[in-house]
């Protein structure tokens, strides 16, 4: 149970007992707020549904982390964007969100810092536009994140989402305004049922009082009186900051690396060109597969590297010789921004990168490459570029933070009254 005392004016002083209610599960972990927290009476507390957190951070946990230093927060984990298939994947993940949601607290990641506050595991069906499931979901979770609202102290709330599902809550929550992030365009992004996951974010978007966009694709797709363009940001001191070399990267020859998600916009086919173009190089690829990869697997100069923990990629970024940014052309890259174009910057290396519209502003910095002929050429190329290169990168990134961003946002926000 969290008690709070407002003895010490400008400050919530938070005391814990480590047992299994409002999110806690019996194992002496409970999901909190920093101890001493500065609030800003003029800032509204926040309910956010976002994805399960722990992992890669996120655009919404970099930015709702910032927000979070002068307000309350309840994060709420993943509702799903698609019902589940009769598949090994599915029905762990099934079984994983049915003993969080038992337990009532959502776990981070392995790797995953601490969350700064409660993180909640819902009660819902993951069917997105069955009408019974919607029912259910309205009533059973609304009352869910409700009472975990109210027993943290939050009065009148802005309702923050980043997933289109979470609409059916909409109303339920008392809270003072709704925020829609939009970070992806879901008719496109894999793992999604596109058409009721559609249907509902046209729904969300009618209740937000204001929508966040991360592109100028997704800035078109939505009324323009109350769309709002908030671009990615970057952990700047993270990545730019001196690491030292991660003792397995490769250090027998030239390195090409790569941090992400390995999915189906990554173009695999691509890298393995790459890598039987270029044999002296090393293709080091780091984050978990959701693709085929077996082209690359057969390569033996083409590691796999599975994740890494978010604070160590600099140890690779900033050591490798050159970055990549090998995507798929397609809707779902087109209306994306993706994080690790400031990242790469920020860590100084140079960047490699097939051409999308969000490298508008920093096309003299990448090269941009149009196929596996000039791609390749691009990156032996890098490795003899002069030195004092990183400066420039690191300094056209370093006023992109993610503490700008949510200061961007949070101004928006507040201004909703």
């Amino acid at each position: 149970m969290i008690t709070v005392s407002t003895a010490t004016r400008g400050y919530r002083k938070l005391d814990y007992d480590h047992d299994n209610d409002n999110g806690g599960d019996g194992t002496g972990v409970v999901p909190k707020w920093p101890r001493y927290q500065v609030l800003n009476s003029m800032a509204r507390d926040l309910i956010v549904f976002g994805e399960d957190w722990g992992g890669l951070p996120s655009s919404t946990q970099h930015l709702v982390r910032h927000l979070a230093r002068d307000r309350r927060v309840l994060w709420v984990n993943s509702i799903g964007m698609r019902r589940p298939r009769l598949t090994a994947g599915d029905l762990g993940r099934l079984g994983h969100k049915v003993r969080a949601m038992l337990s009532g607290a959502g776990r981070p990641g392995p790797s995953a810092e601490p969350p700064p506050f409660p993180v909640l595991a819902p009660r819902a069906l993951p069917w997105p536009g069955n009408p019974l499931a919607r029912a259910v979901n309205r009533r059973v979770l609304g009352r869910q994140v409700a009472r975990a609202a109210a027993d943290h102290g939050m009065r009148e709330p802005v309702l923050w989402t980043s997933l289109p599902t979470a609409v059916d809550v909409v109303g339920t929550l008392g809270e003072h305004a709704v925020v829609y992030f939009c970070g992806d365009d879901f008719g496109a992004l894999a793992g999604v049922d596109h058409a009721p996951v559609l249907r509902m974010e046209q729904e969300l978007v009618e209740l937000a009082d204001l929508v966040f966009v991360v592109s100028q694709p997704l800035l078109a797709r939505f009324p323009a009186a109350k769309t709002r363009l908030l671009l990615q940001g970057v952990d700047f001191d993270l990545f730019s900051s001196p690491a030292v070399r991660a003792p397995d990267l490769p250090d027998s020859g030239p390195v090409a690396g790569f941090f992400g998600m390995i999915e189906d916009w990554v173009d695999t086919d691509l890298l393995a060109d790459l890598a039987r173009r270029l044999p002296d190089w090393h293709f080091f690829l780091i984050g978990s597969v959701k693709t085929n990869v077996s082209a690359l697997a057969a390569l033996g100069n083409v590691t796999l590297a599975g994740p890494r923990p978010y604070a160590r990629l600099p140890s690779y970024a900033q050591h490798w010789d050159v970055s990549l940014l090998p995507f798929r052309d397609g809707d779902t890259m087109r209306a994306a921004n993706p994080l690790k174009l400031r990242e790469y910057l920020a860590a100084g290396q140079p960047v490699v990168s097939t051409d999308f519209p969000w490298l508008d502003g920093y096309r003299d910095l990448v090269s941009v490459a149009t196929g596996p002929a000039d791609f390749a050429a691009a990156v032996a190329a890098a490795r003899l570029e002069p030195a004092g290169r990183a400066a420039p990168r690191r300094a056209r990134v370093a006023g992109e933070s993610w503490q700008a961003r949510a200061a961007e946002a949070a101004a928006l926000i507040d201004a909703l009254g």
